[in-house]
């Protein structure tokens, strides 16, 4: 079986309080403006190394048929890769006008991101990560990557050095990702997930509102989004696997939207060129799973539906129950299982423990072969 895997993950994991201390000895204090991006510290990927092969072999010992480095040498799930390429800087002190929030409203802002020359792809410390993944797990290394089509929602609408030049911006944007990509499947990636927010978001009302005071149309963007995908992955090799993640947001337990996947799921599930997708579904947020209606032949959807935003592991019973629910709108066969997100999509992580983080894995696991037989 070619991924997404029956018991799948997303691909961060929380950071063990050894590597955060060793961040911090070693690039110093981690405030909102530093310790972004590759680093020169030998001390530090020692630090790295090790506890990337221990939580390669916890992934292995639960039985995960594709494992990832929890995203150990990265403050953030997605601008380590962006800042180390030209043209982006980011303002990291909350000034962005998407929030965070959790259930007693607004916490936080997000990182504000600017382009403020041409966008031009340099080597990524993503693709050297992954090096030492894939030389360090007998399993399928999974690595996973922002979509381009989050980065720019993240501009907020403003697309600073190009100004209203749309296309120039998308081209530079799609050239950087497709070197991006050449240089992963060079280095031997043959399962890589695009992380994104953005469509999920405009199952928000707010955040179709937000677009349209870009003077956007949050629709026709949808439509775009899945052309430039699909523009970003053309002509990979055919044993090269992409999935595409969905959710409202994950940092710290907090969330910035909410809505189910009716208004996106056909250009979603039908125009988007990925083998699966990672989709958000542990809480009312997402709401139900009527829109699955839509997922073609050939395609695979793993359920978000064990949370990795709280330390409640959920019982068997319960996901048997709501995988049962999904199969009335979409094939069993074609249905998978994982966590809705990461758990460590920021350097500090969720609020659970590494007990209770191995302990859902592995429920994943167990009811994976409940439902679908084997590992």
């Amino acid at each position: 079986m070619r991924p997404p895997f029956r018991a799948d993950q997303v691909g961060s994991l929380l950071r063990p309080e050894r590597l955060k201390q060793a961040r911090e000895k070693y690039l110093g204090p981690q405030t909102p403006t530093s310790a972004i991006g590759p680093h020169d510290s030998v001390e530090l990927r020692q630090v790295e190394d090790e506890c990337i092969r221990e939580i390669v072999a916890m992934q292995e010992a639960i039985g995960l048929q594709a494992v990832t480095d929890g995203e150990f040498r990265r403050r953030s799930w997605w601008l380590e890769l962006i800042l180390g390429w030209e043209g982006f800087e980011a303002d990291r002190t909350g000034a962005a006008k998407l929030k965070w929030r959790n259930e007693s409203g607004v916490t936080q802002g997000f990182s504000d991101l600017n382009i403020t020359a041409p966008i031009r792809w340099r080597p990524s410390s993503v693709v050297r990560a992954f090096e030492f993944l894939k030389a360090n797990t007998r399993s399928l290394p999974k690595v996973t990557m922002p979509a381009p089509n989050c980065v720019h929602y993240y501009t907020g609408g403003k697309l600073g050095f190009y100004g209203k030049d749309r296309d120039r911006f998308w081209a530079d944007l799609v050239a950087a990702y497709r070197q991006e990509l050449k240089a992963l499947v060079d280095a031997g990636a043959r399962y890589i997930q695009l992380d994104d927010t953005s469509i999920a978001f405009i199952c928000d009302p707010q955040h179709r509102e937000y677009v349209r005071s870009w003077g956007e149309d949050p629709m026709q963007l949808l439509e775009t989004y899945a052309q430039k995908i699909n523009e970003t992955l053309a002509g990979l090799p055919a044993d090269v696997t992409i999935a595409l993640h969905q959710c409202r947001g994950n940092r710290e337990g907090n969330w910035a939207a909410e809505g189910g996947y009716d208004p996106v799921a056909e250009v979603l599930l039908n125009r988007i060129n990925v083998a699966g997708y990672f989709l958000e579904y542990d809480t009312a947020r997402a709401g139900g799973f009527e829109p699955l209606r839509y997922l073609p032949k050939g395609k695979r959807v793993a359920l978000g539906l064990v949370s990795s935003k709280s330390p409640r592991v959920e019982s068997a019973d319960e996901l048997l129950g709501r995988i049962d629910q999904a199969a009335k709108a979409a094939p069993l066969e074609q249905l998978a299982l994982s966590p809705q997100c990461g758990f460590a999509s920021s350097i500090k992580g969720n609020p659970l423990g590494e007990a209770e983080q191995r302990a859902k894995l592995a429920r994943i696991v167990e009811v994976a072969h409940k439902v679908w037989g084997g590992t």
